[in-house]
């Protein structure tokens, strides 16, 4: 049997509060998890730790930065708060830009579902919006459960640039996809560019310039895959790709 790539997740901090005590735990949806395997890896849960980034990464093929709560505004040079960020988790932040700099040096294959399209354009130099709705567009809803729209249904559809990895990915111009985040990214990464636009302008998919696979997208495509099947296939490039590498470090 050839050996499965692994796929190294990234979880979310939640207070879980118990008969018998209050605790601090990581959790991952289990649709992450579950869509990794449905592509034929293996996920594992990477937790924020000290240090241990480049151990972290010798053990896994492949990365997925997953969806959760917003990144301190101080990461990208913003002094104030905006009333709607939350979510903050230093410890969170800390782990995950530096595994996607990290991983990124390393030319790992990389997917990066919503936070994660915003961790990787603060950990490139880029900029975000606090919040869509205040500081860039209210022309469509990026929050579709205020309007009862189930996850795995989209909410908007997508422009996708021609010629692009997301382009190659999905096969098509335009995406039908889910939409449930209140930040956006702002000035983009220079190393990075611009794969995919909602209808508003809100940048929704990047992917790097020189890297073999890292991909961004805005939405969540872990959400649709089983109602869609052709939001399998960021999943099913990245343990693709996820092959090559761990092919290339054998060799």
């Amino acid at each position: 049997m050839l050996r499965k790539p692994v796929i190294g997740i990234t979880p979310s901090p939640m207070e879980d509060t118990q008969e018998h005590g209050s605790f601090h735990r990581y959790a991952i949806a289990n649709t992450y998890t579950e869509a990794i395997e449905a592509a034929g890896g293996i996920p594992i849960v990477i937790p924020p730790q000290a240090g241990n980034i480049e151990q972290l990464l010798d053990l896994v093929d492949g990365l997925l930065l997953s969806g959760g709560g917003d990144i301190n505004p101080e990461r990208y040079g913003d002094t104030d708060v905006h009333e709607k960020t939350y979510g903050i988790h230093e410890g969170r932040d800390e782990l995950e830009l530096e595994l996607a700099r990290k991983a990124i040096e390393r030319d790992i294959p990389t997917l990066c579902i919503c936070r994660g399209i915003q961790i990787l354009n603060v950990a490139l130099g880029g900029t975000l919006y606090q919040d869509v709705a205040g500081q860039f567009s209210t022309e469509i809803s990026h929050r579709q459960q205020d309007h009862g729209i189930p996850k795995e249904e989209p909410g908007h559809d997508v422009a996708v640039a021609k010629g692009s990895l997301l382009a190659d990915t999905y096969g098509a111009g335009s995406v039908q996809v889910n939409s449930f985040h209140h930040q956006s990214l702002r000035a983009v990464a220079s190393d990075l560019i611009v794969s995919a636009t909602a209808p508003d302008g809100t940048i929704e998919g990047v992917e790097h310039r020189s890297k073999s696979w890292v991909l961004g997208v805005q939405w969540h495509p872990e959400m649709m895959f089983q109602a869609h099947d052709e939001h399998l296939k960021p999943f099913t490039r990245l343990i693709e790709n996820a092959v090559k590498h761990a092919g290339a470090l054998v060799s």
